[in-house]
């Protein structure tokens, strides 16, 4: 069955209730394309839709542990590692060149990766890259190839640290960033010190600590280099944490800042790399920066950010990153009074199936400020969010 007759079912499927708050068909087609592609898995009713257009039970369809994110299949981690090792094998010494290089690429490849795989997943496949890299350290080597080593465990580190603070595991979070830094510090490796700080930074404006988001992100910038991607992106949470303080004039001058340092980029070869900053990543941080502001600017900015992340010029669609920019345009349609489309932008957001737990507070928060607005979807969208949030917690609350 083609995606456009797998929508078209979808709508044939729904009961009347359900097909009025379903997303466009534009919109559901690009979902199952995600689905299909693997890179979320369906919840809630479009799960269910997949069982009564396709005559199986959750469990024919998705499995006995239906519920639970689809594991990365341990055979393709494997296959990284034995590449990696039979590389060092071939080479003259127990580390080499050649396998440090080849490393070095899997690492890139993880840190791409993230904007289309599930954080779990991809835990799963930083630790075994993680037991590898111990592994060679307790190898015969050169001190360049060691401090090498010390950079690449860095990365590792940090990049778990991202996936614990997604799945909202603050105490492994802790511990990798400080482990990180440690490296960083060891190596001096300025970028990746900058980076630990500004992903500190990241988990507090989550928290709602946003003075201290704002402390974080300023350190960061101090450590990184000028101009460099971890001191872009810095500059950028300050402005969101600003933002949240409501305090305008701060907010606007990153802003401006950051809109001279992306202008002077180039566009990056990878664009879905999450440690290079690229242009769309400074549009989709102005859109939230303008929506958290309350700035009225920021319901045309934000659609324009979401026309542009739909069909991107460079790189692949990042459905997260979507996900996100809707939630963008659902606050900025509520401080508009648009409650209706902001209702319904939200619930295509929560059903899409790739929000991570450490982005469920942002969609709580536009659901809240919705039901003010005493619309008829919001039953729904409470819900869907009900649902997202999972039995251990159906208040909605952070």
């Amino acid at each position: 069955m083609t995606v456009d007759a797998l929508a078209e079912a979808f709508r044939d499927a729904a009961s009347d209730r359900d097909r009025r708050h379903m997303p466009k068909l534009e919109d559901l087609r690009r979902m199952i394309r995600g689905y299909e592609a693997g890179e979320h898995v369906p919840r809630g009713r479009n799960r269910l839709l997949y069982c009564v257009v396709f005559e199986l039970t959750e469990a024919e369809l998705f499995g006995a542990d239906a519920t639970r994110p689809v594991p990365m299949p341990v055979t393709t981690t494997d296959d990284e590692i034995e590449a990696l090792e039979l590389m060092r094998r071939a080479a003259a010494s127990d580390v080499g060149t050649e396998t440090l290089e080849r490393f070095e690429h899997a690492v890139d490849d993880l840190a791409i990766a993230y904007h289309r795989t599930h954080p779990a997943e991809l835990l799963g496949r930083i630790r075994r890259h993680l037991g590898y890299l111990a592994d060679l350290l307790d190898a015969r080597k050169t001190l360049a190839e060691h401090r090498r080593l010390l950079v690449i465990g860095g990365w590792l580190s940090l990049l778990g640290a991202t996936c614990d603070i997604d799945l909202d595991q603050r105490d492994a979070a802790v511990a990798r960033l400080r482990t990180a830094a440690g490296m960083a510090k060891e190596t001096g490796h300025a970028e990746i010190a900058a980076w630990c700080l500004e992903t500190e930074a990241w988990q507090a404006l989550t928290d709602g600590d946003y003075p201290r988001a704002v402390t974080l992100s300023q350190g960061a910038q101090r450590v990184a280099p000028n101009g460099s991607s971890a001191y872009i992106q810095a500059t950028a949470q300050e402005g969101r944490a600003w933002a949240r303080l409501g305090a305008v004039r701060e907010t606007r001058a990153q802003l401006d800042r950051v809109a001279t340092l992306a202008g002077n980029l180039p566009a990056p070869d990878r664009p879905e790399h999450h440690y290079r900053y690229d242009p769309a990543k400074a549009d989709a941080y102005t859109a939230t920066t303008l929506a958290w502001l309350g700035d009225p600017a920021a319901e045309p900015y934000a659609r324009q950010v979401l026309v542009r992340m739909q069909a991107p010029t460079n790189g692949s669609v990042r459905a997260r990153r979507v996900a996100s920019a809707r939630l963008d345009l659902s606050l900025a349609l509520v401080a508009a009074g648009q409650h209706e489309e902001a209702a319904h932008e939200t619930l295509t957001a929560v059903t899409s199936g790739v929000l991570v737990p450490s982005n469920y507070w942002r969609a709580g928060e536009v659901i809240s400020a919705v039901e003010a607005g005493r619309m008829p979807l919001v039953t729904d969208l409470r819900e869907a969010y009900r649902e997202l949030l999972g039995p251990s917690n159906d208040t909605g609350e952070r």
